[in-house]
């Protein structure tokens, strides 16, 4: 028997008053997938992230949650979600690592609950799958952005969700650092088992982790497997596409 699919959207499409920028859009993402999409500025991708976690109401077409129609998804705790927040976090922001990833708890524990010592292993063990566990007690603001942005995450995982979703994680995180960053991401799709919506600039920098692809500029250009995706030409990608996409291999060592 199929496995229910983890994100399953048909025939949606939205518009700001008269101007349409999502069109019929198909997409499913399967439980384990790591999700690359990828499209340009402007072309209905953080709408779609906003639709999906409800931020936005669905007019027109449909969207399941692990089977259920979204607007009566109330398990919103298997839903992890990290923002754009790295490269505009206040860093005089008193806190430790330590503190901003027990925040992610207080849905599940409330707000003033005492942190007991299974919820301490939980924060500890998310620390530390995302490669942070020697910055504990270190405070936030003091963290590159790169640091603070798998801080982010860890917060976001702390309370198990079976599906993250990532909104170009790694603006603000200086080159030498996103190979390893897209290696963290790879274990928790791989060795932890969640699902993962990547939206993200550079697919080729992904390539080697992603499982499906998908390519979107108002319509749905592309939706497939990574394998498909690495068979298209640079011309057709541009002609689906709306224009040029690099599909530079960063797989070499510097």
């Amino acid at each position: 028997m199929a496995q229910t699919p983890v994100i399953n959207i048909k025939n949606l499409s939205y518009r700001y008053d008269r101007n349409n920028v999502l069109e019929n859009i198909q997409l499913t993402v399967p439980k384990g997938a790591f999700l690359g999409l990828v499209g340009p500025n402007g072309s209905g991708k953080s709408t779609l992230l906003k639709l999906i976690l409800g931020l936005l109401k669905v007019k027109e077409g449909e969207i399941q949650l692990f089977g259920q129609p979204q607007e009566k998804f109330k398990e919103w705790d298997q839903i992890g979600y990290v923002s754009q927040k790295a490269n505009s976090f206040n860093t005089g922001f008193p806190a430790t690592v330590y503190e901003v990833v027990a925040s992610g708890l207080t849905k599940k524990i409330g707000l003033f609950k005492y942190v007991g010592t299974k919820e301490k292993e939980e924060i500890k063990k998310a620390i530390a799958a995302v490669g942070m566990e020697d910055f504990l007690q270190r405070n936030i603001g003091e963290l590159s952005g790169g640091q603070q942005q798998r801080v982010f995450i860890a917060r976001a995982i702390v309370s198990k969700p079976e599906l993250l979703i990532l909104d170009e994680p790694t603006v603000g995180i200086d080159s030498k650092n996103v190979k390893s960053f897209y290696d963290m991401l790879a274990f928790l799709n791989k060795d932890m088992g969640i699902t993962l919506l990547l939206v993200t600039h550079d697919i080729g920098i992904v390539s080697d982790k992603v499982t499906h692809v998908a390519c979107l500029n108002k319509f749905l250009h592309f939706h497939g497997s990574m394998q498909q995706f690495e068979r298209l030409d640079e011309q057709d990608i541009s002609q689906l596409y709306g224009h040029g996409i690099h599909l530079l291999d960063h797989n070499h060592d510097h």
